[in-house]
């Protein structure tokens, strides 16, 4: 295996310093570091970070290879500064079985980009009737450890009881996207002032807060782990903040879109603003951010939704709803909540490995510790262009906006993945 110096790099913003990577770990830290044959990668200028770790990636293979495979995802991931990601189970055969997992694991251990974590569906075919094949999953070769029928929320709350006491036996945790599905029915964007004047039916805010209320209650009464996706909404905070008062074991994300954006985007009708959760308010987006920095909500996770074409391209009532985000995830971070380098460490890295079980990832480049980090310009500055991207899809809702921060360079286990910004394979 190579070895490779970090020369002058600022190890979560700290005063410059080399680093010496061999044998897929940090060797050595300090000023003047010398290393004979190894290959020399100044860093004057860029911070280091550990490698990122998205817990909400979808990676559409197998069934949707037009829209994305896990290598053009895995390199998306790669470009942006991740190390991991976990794949969501609303494939085609959806993840439900330790066949399918299987498969999406050794998927992402040929691509070599980043590990690929499958995330198991909590019940057979994302359909809400019965339990999948939980314990199958978790002792598979993919050792799943998260559950999720995310697109679908698991609205009867007999059958979320029984999964949360079900992956309770092997710590397992139950993410539930939070939608109470007989108060959005039609729902095409918030329910709001903007909805009204659009004349768009709305979604409204107490969908995703009734469902989280009940599932912290659950967990509660069950003693398991629960985690939040995508988390949209005020009131939901507040759920949230009250629950870990209490001592629950609830987790929860909050994604890039909904600490940037706002349901005015949809005045356009462009179909690239259609998500789910949808894009709220103004007040919002601000106690989202707020939460995100008194550890409220736990993670940034991108919830990268890549389509094809004809599934964006196309009236918004017919559109699907999702946007990628693998590739600008921390510099969208970056612009919220500045160069606040260890607290966006502990929100895309450190946490969600912790809470994804992931012990090789998530840990600062300090000697002894394996070489899985990622080094940013910060003082970068790009214009998104969505047509420059690994992922095959396109619907990126950053088009022409000017973001902060560049990924020059990704290791893990102290192979390079990206250097000088570009791909290495």
């Amino acid at each position: 295996m190579s070895s490779y110096l970090i020369r002058g790099v600022r190890v979560l913003g700290a005063e410059p310093t080399d680093l010496l990577v061999r044998d897929g770990l940090v060797v050595e830290a300090g000023r003047g570091v010398a290393a004979a044959g190894a290959e020399v990668v100044e860093a004057d200028g860029l911070v280091a970070l550990p490698g990122l770790v998205d817990l909400h990636t979808h990676l559409r293979e197998p069934g949707r290879e037009d829209a994305e495979t896990v290598e053009t995802g895995s390199r998306a991931a790669a470009l942006g500064g991740y190390t991991a990601v976990c794949a969501m189970a609303n494939t085609s055969p959806v993840a439900d079985t330790a066949g399918v997992v299987e498969q999406v694991w050794r998927l992402g251990r040929e691509a070599g980009l980043v590990d690929v974590q499958p995330i198991g569906a909590v019940t057979v075919g994302l359909a809400g009737e019965r339990l999948a094949e939980l314990g199958a999953m978790a002792s598979s070769a993919a050792n799943v450890r998260i559950f999720s029928d995310d697109g679908h929320c698991v609205a009867d709350p007999r059958l979320m009881r029984r999964a949360l006491e079900y992956v309770k036996a092997f710590d397992g945790i139950i993410a539930q996207h939070a939608e109470e599905p007989r108060l959005t029915q039609g729902a095409q964007m918030h329910e709001g002032e903007v909805s009204t004047r659009l004349g768009l039916t709305g979604w409204p805010a107490v969908a995703e807060e009734a469902i989280i209320a009940r599932d912290v209650l659950l967990a509660e009464h069950v003693g398991s782990r629960l985690h939040v996706c995508h988390v949209s909404t005020a009131g939901s905070v507040e759920v949230l903040r009250h629950a870990k008062e209490r001592g629950v074991r609830v987790t929860a994300e909050v994604t890039p879109h909904h600490l940037l954006l706002t349901d005015e985007r949809a005045a356009t009708y462009d179909p690239v603003f259609k998500v789910n959760p949808p894009l709220r308010t103004a007040d919002d987006v601000a106690a989202l951010r707020a939460a995100l920095a008194d550890g409220i909500i736990d993670i940034v996770a991108t919830d990268h939704a890549p389509h094809a074409v004809e599934d964006k391209e196309c009236e918004w009532g017919y559109a699907r709803p999702g946007m990628v985000g693998l590739e600008t995830a921390l510099s969208v971070v970056l612009d919220v909540l500045g160069e606040r380098w260890d607290l966006i460490a502990d929100r895309m890295s450190r946490v969600p490995a912790r809470i994804a079980g992931l012990t090789e990832h998530g840990h600062d480049p300090v000697p002894g510790a394996p070489a899985t980090f990622t080094l940013v310009d910060p003082a970068a500055r790009r214009t998104v262009d969505p047509t420059v991207s690994a992922s095959r899809s396109r619907n990126n809702p950053y088009a022409g906006l000017v973001l902060p921060g560049r990924i020059v360079a990704t290791f893990l286990r102290g192979v390079p993945t990206v250097l000088d910004g570009k791909a290495v394979r």
